[in-house]
Formats: structure tokens, C-alpha cells, sequence
């Protein structure tokens, strides 16, 4: 029987916010193990394994609209995973977080229309300009530049998600989609060399990352997707930097400064305004 998920859009995206940054605690542990290319392989193609078992999709009755539209959505899926990976590797995980959302919020930005919007997304700026880490020392040039090219991918990821959610079933779109990601990434894990020193422990952390990370939010956002227009699920992501941070401390013992506390308190206030916005507006 296949799985039907029936969870309301904006919860479904709080709960797929949750779950990546619990996945994201894995993924930081694997890292050392095998390398970011090689978790990035390991969390796609386990997660597409997952999701074409849960969701079963008839991939011949596709026609050629719906192929162009999900072979889009899987390689920005695929990329921004494994771009993304790649920046954190080589910077702080909450300015890789952060900056990375540079995609969402310009979405958002160009979304808007109302005077209310422009509200809610400049909460997220200030929320983000706080949280971030600016004055860290001897950054790393090219783990910032993949960073911002990962909020490319997401940018990218939400545009055709929502496209995609209006042609086909959510749960057929994202477990094609994710088959699609696994085909574009898996050479470069392959050629990393991490996937060699894969053992038992290291693919059950692999499969607890891919239903955390992938295969559950990514379910969860294509539903939202389908019911919320690009802009509101763009500022609505701005809670990511924050739960980051309340991941690291939960899962790390990071504890926050009270300037970080008040942009965690910007972005979830831009977070419900622009929810409260998009109920109101029957979106």
C-alpha cells in the first residue's frame, strides 16, 4: 500500500526543518568517516531507495512535461545537497546555513507584492545579518562561494518543486526526482573514495540520514509546495539558520549569545508572520 501523507502545508514544513537539522547532526559525524561527497552519495541514493519502495512510482506512464520537469527537480536536489556538504566541510555549518538561504530570500524578495511581505522578509535579513558569524577569521574562500551556489540550487529546488507538485503526486515527484539526484551525484562519491570504507555502523547512519534529511522533509516540502506559493515557503525556510542553531546547542552544547537569541526570535517571528499572512490569504 503506498504511503498518503496528509499533514497541513506550514506544519509539514516546521516538521521538515526539524528533521533535517537532527539529520544534519549525523551528517557532521559521517564526515570524518567518509567525506562530504560520499555522505552527500550515501544520503540521496539511500533516500531513493526509500522513497521508490514507499511511493512505487510507474515511471513509464510519465510523459515528456512531467520527465523535463522532475529530471530539473532531481539535479537541483542532487546539487544542493552535495554543494552544500561540500561548503560546511570547509566552513562553520551556521554560516554555511545562513548563507545558503541567500537563495530562498531573494526568491522571497522578488515574490513579494504587499507592504506586509517586505515586513516579514526584513525580519529574516536582520534575523540572518545577527545569526551569522562575520567576524570569524581565515575563512575559507571557496566553502563560502559553494555555499552561496547552494542557495542557487535551493532557490532553484523551490521554483520547480512547486511547478513539479502541480503535474504530478507529490510522493511520485520527489521519488523520481531523488533517483534523478543519485544518478548526478553518485560519481562524484564514487570517485572521493569515501563509499570504500562504508561498513555496517556507517550505512545505518547512512539510512537514519536519508529519512531524516531527504526522504521525510522532502516529502513533507512538496506538499507544501503544492498548496504555498515560492515566496511564502521561501521566508518560512528562514527558520533553517535558526533551528540550526538550536540544533547545536540540543546536539552539540553550543550555547547561543543573546544577540544570536534575538535573530532566532526575528526569523520565527517572520516566520509566523508571513504563515499567519498566507492563512489569512487563503494560499
Amino acid at each position: 500500500m503506498k504511503i498518503k501523507l496528509n499533514i497541513p502545508p506550514i506544519p509539514a514544513v516546521i516538521i521538515a526543518i526539524i528533521s533535517v537539522q537532527c539529520g544534519a547532526a549525523i551528517a557532521k559525524g559521517l564526515f570524518p568517516e567518509i567525506g562530504a561527497a560520499a555522505t552527500a552519495s550515501l544520503r540521496i541514493g539511500l533516500s531513493a531507495v526509500i522513497l521508490l519502495i514507499a511511493f512505487r512510482p510507474n515511471m513509464l506512464k510519465l510523459n515528456a512535461r512531467q520527465w523535463k520537469y522532475v529530471i530539473l527537480y532531481g539535479v537541483s536536489l542532487g546539487m544542493m545537497n552535495m554543494v552544500f556538504y561540500l561548503a560546511i566541510s570547509r566552513i562553520p555549518v551556521g554560516l554555511g546555513v545562513t548563507l545558503e538561504f541567500v537563495g530562498p530570500l531573494i526568491l522571497a524578495i522578488f515574490g513579494s507584492r504587499r507592504t506586509i511581505d517586505f515586513i516579514w522578509v526584513t525580519l529574516s535579513v536582520i534575523g540572518i545579518a545577527l545569526i551569522a558569524p562575520w567576524n570569524s577569521k581565515g575563512l575559507d574562500i571557496s566553502g563560502v562561494l559553494l555555499a552561496l551556489l547552494a542557495g542557487v540550487f535551493w532557490a532553484a529546488y523551490i521554483i520547480l518543486g512547486g511547478r513539479i507538485s502541480k503535474i504530478m503526486k507529490g510522493g511520485e515527484a520527489v521519488s523520481v526526482g531523488m533517483l534523478i539526484a543519485t544518478i548526478i551525484i553518485l560519481p562524484f562519491g564514487i570517485l572521493s573514495g569515501g563509499l570504500h570504507h562504508l561498513d555496517a555502523k556507517l550505512l545505518g547512519l547512512g539510512a537514519a540520514l536519508a529519512l531524516l534529511s531527504s526522504a521525510i522533509p522532502f516529502t513533507l516540502e512538496i506538499g507544501a509546495l503544492k498548496q504555498l506559493p515560492a515566496k511564502t515557503f521561501s521566508i518560512l525556510m528562514s527558520l533553517e539558520p535558526a533551528m540550526a542553531s538550536v540544533a547545536a546547542f540540543v546536539f552539540l552544547q553550543e550555547y547561543l549569545s543573546v544577540t544570536e537569541c534575538i535573530a532566532v526570535g526575528c526569523v520565527v517571528v517572520a516566520s509566523a508572520g508571513s504563515s499567519f499572512t498566507a492563512r489569512r490569504n487563503k494560499v
